[in-house]
């Protein structure tokens, strides 16, 4: 299957470098560019790729907002586009916002080319390419900066089961579904089949969300262990 790629970046030539390295990778195919957010949202409604690469930093509408538009649109719509976004920086605080937004993970500008092509091929699949410990580190670092989702005093966690909110707030420690399977005694497709249900019924997307969820409602603290 092809995947179909839209690049967003404001600096025509790191567009150029990335379709170029992208133009190598049989699987893979580069439907169009985008040099700002709007022309990303245009461009994702047109194209219908299977991930928009986003740099965060742009002019006018930035990688954020235009993330949150093509993520939103895509809860309504029968294709779902992943957001990859781009930064300079490996803790960028505009990070965090985009992961709230709705992007699948980030990737730094100067990502080596097969990790960039790689990255590409498990968003695609609907996996998230950061890691939950990484994020995590993101998190500890702006958790001040991350507003509340819930302010009307009602339980964050109104629906799971007590294992899937175990299961939660183990992910959200950054532990993969074997470390969580061994820590919980039961088996990791035990543990997967709890993650899948607890992030349908909080209506997430992936690990990452989960932790970032985590985080908004109280359920891990910045630098809990």
């Amino acid at each position: 299957m092809t995947i179909r790629v839209l690049l967003a970046d404001d600096q025509p030539l790191l567009r150029r470098g990335f379709r170029l390295i992208l133009e190598t990778e049989p699987e893979v195919t580069v439907v169009g560019e985008a040099g700002d957010g709007h022309e990303a949202v245009t461009a994702t409604r047109a194209l219908q790729p299977d991930v928009v690469l986003m740099d965060v930093r742009m002019p006018g509408k930035d990688g954020i907002e235009a993330t949150r538009e093509i993520v939103a649109a895509g809860r309504d719509a029968a294709h779902t586009p992943r957001v990859l976004v781009l930064t300079t920086f490996d803790l960028d605080e505009y990070i965090v916002e985009a992961l709230r937004a709705g992007a699948s993970g980030f990737l730094l500008k100067d990502v080596p080319p097969d990790d960039l092509a790689a990255a590409i091929r498990v968003v695609a699949a609907g996996d998230a390419i950061v890691a939950p410990s990484v994020t995590r580190r993101l998190l500890d670092r702006f958790a001040s900066r991350l507003p509340a989702v819930r302010d009307d005093g009602a339980a964050p966690h109104t629906g799971l089961t007590e294992r899937e909110h175990e299961v939660l707030r183990q992910v959200s420690r950054g532990l993969s579904n074997a470390e969580i399977a061994a820590e919980l005694v039961v088996s990791e497709t035990t543990v997967k089949t709890h993650v899948g249900n607890l992030l349908t019924k909080l209506g997430l997307r992936d690990r990452v969300q989960a932790v970032v969820y985590a985080y908004e409602t109280g359920l891990v603290r910045p630098g809990a262990g």
